[in-house]
């Protein structure tokens, strides 16, 4: 969850020159907030792990080098490149965004052809959902490297995002040709996803985790979308394999534990399912668990529970969507889904289109607005963006159905079969809502 932070003020009270003391460490102050950005402590299972102890101590000494240096770039990067990891593992992502781009920023100022503080800031933009403002940064740092494997990640992210796919395959093969690992094998496990091939994507995956040390962030995050990717081909055993490994290779991880929370939930063990997902949100700080957890409650029945925590989550999005900062996150597609569970078709086609009117051009985009549209009973235009997110030939099975339902209504009776035949996860554990649809629309078949 966002929070507003303020300075932290040290009052040493043994100290005869505190004043002094005072002035040389927080003198850089903007707004109301301190310059040097502090590690915040981690919170959870996180805060356990031995890793937690080293990155303090590197931390706090990059900072102690950064007070008595301001000009150092060198450090001001490595302590942002700390900044980006820590949001990831602790999902604090608005702090330590500002934090990152406030060290970012400075060193561009002083050289604004400096590759690594380029390639950060482009990461940072992708992580606030700018996508196209981190394409923009990503094409002025690859004139100056052509030949850094990391540049052409952002690249295809960026371009992923933007729906630029065939450019996004482009980047990944000069990605791999410079350096296949771990970063590279997942991008191309992903635009394998993206284009249908299913098979593909979990071989490259495979190879992505293979490439990773056991138990780092990196390694365990790539193993999460292996499961996702086995969850999504029906292949439950083998998502759970991979989730419980994660969770011991890294104990507490939120992502395994609302992996096997949907594993739980496919056998239908809501109880354990319940658990696993408040876990979840306690290790973790990711609306997409609270959303998870309101999809199990509205599984079961419970649904002023389900609603109480969809209108939170509602009230975070909105208010990441609306910061006027420069670090606001959009969250317009995020944000329509939620109005969907809410059964707001109005609300959730308001935010949609706002986020058409970004990146037009992406899958998940059109697909979430053509759903939204055929909700609202315009068959016309459900039609035409889920054809438009049927370009790649995606084949997620929640996609699959809902594309089957909008042709089969439209009377595209071969391609609605087709579409169903896919599918190879025909359970709605996770997407209940579309059981009767899609018994509606199959009828007669």
């Amino acid at each position: 969850m966002k929070r507003k932070f303020t300075p932290l003020i040290l009052i040493l009270i043994f100290c005869g020159f505190t004043a002094f003391v005072i002035l040389k460490y927080n003198k850089e102050i903007k707004g109301d907030v301190v310059a040097f950005y502090p590690l915040k402590d981690r919170e959870g299972p996180s805060a356990l792990l031995p890793e937690w102890a080293t990155i303090k101590e590197n931390g706090n000494k990059m900072i102690r080098v950064i007070r008595d240096k301001p000009d150092d770039a060198k450090t001001a990067l490595s302590l942002a490149s700390l900044y980006v990891q820590e949001a990831r593992i602790t999902g604090n992502y608005e702090y330590y965004n500002a934090a990152a781009l406030h060290y970012v920023e400075k060193v561009i100022v002083n050289n604004p052809k400096d590759f690594n503080a380029l390639l950060l800031k482009a990461l940072i933009q992708l992580s606030q959902h700018h996508f196209q403002e981190a394409l923009e940064t990503a094409d002025i740092a690859v004139k100056i490297n052509p030949y850094s494997a990391f540049i052409y990640g952002i690249l295809i992210d960026g371009n992923v995002e933007m729906g630029n796919y065939e450019k996004a395959v482009e980047y990944s093969d000069k990605m791999i040709s410079i350096r296949p690992d771990i970063r590279s094998y997942s991008r191309v496990a992903y635009l394998r996803e993206i284009h249908g091939d299913m098979d593909g994507a979990i071989e490259a995956m495979k190879m992505a985790v293979g490439a990773g040390a056991y138990g780092e962030e990196s390694t365990e995050w790539c193993r999460i979308q292996l499961g996702q990717l086995y969850e999504n081909t029906n292949q439950m055993k083998h998502a759970e394999m991979h989730y419980t490994i994660a969770l011991t290779e890294r104990p507490g991880y939120a992502y395994a534990l609302a992996g096997l929370s949907r594993i739980a939930m496919s056998q239908k063990n809501y109880e354990k399912a319940t658990a696993l997902c408040l876990q979840a949100i306690e290790a973790g700080n990711d609306f997409g668990f609270k959303e998870q957890l309101a999809k199990i409650y509205i599984q079961t029945g419970k649904n002023t529970q389900a609603e109480k925590l969809l209108e939170s989550i509602v009230v975070e999005l909105t208010k990441e969507d609306e910061t006027e900062t420069g670090n606001n996150h959009h969250a317009g597609i995020d944000l329509a889904n939620v109005y969907l569970l809410q059964s707001k078709p109005s609300k959730a086609l308001e935010s949609a289109r706002k986020e058409y009117g970004i990146r037009p051009d992406n899958i998940d985009v059109n697909h979430t607005l053509g759903w939204i549209y055929f909700k609202t009973g315009d068959h016309k235009n459900a039609l035409k963006h889920i054809q438009m997110a049927m370009r790649t030939n995606y084949k997620h099975p929640e996609f699959l159905h809902r594309a089957g339902i909008i042709h089969a209504n439209a009377g595209a009776v071969d391609i609605a079969k087709k579409l169903m035949q896919d599918i190879r996860q025909p359970d709605f554990y996770f997407y209940p809502e579309l059981k009767d649809e899609v018994s509606i629309a199959m009828n007669g078949f």
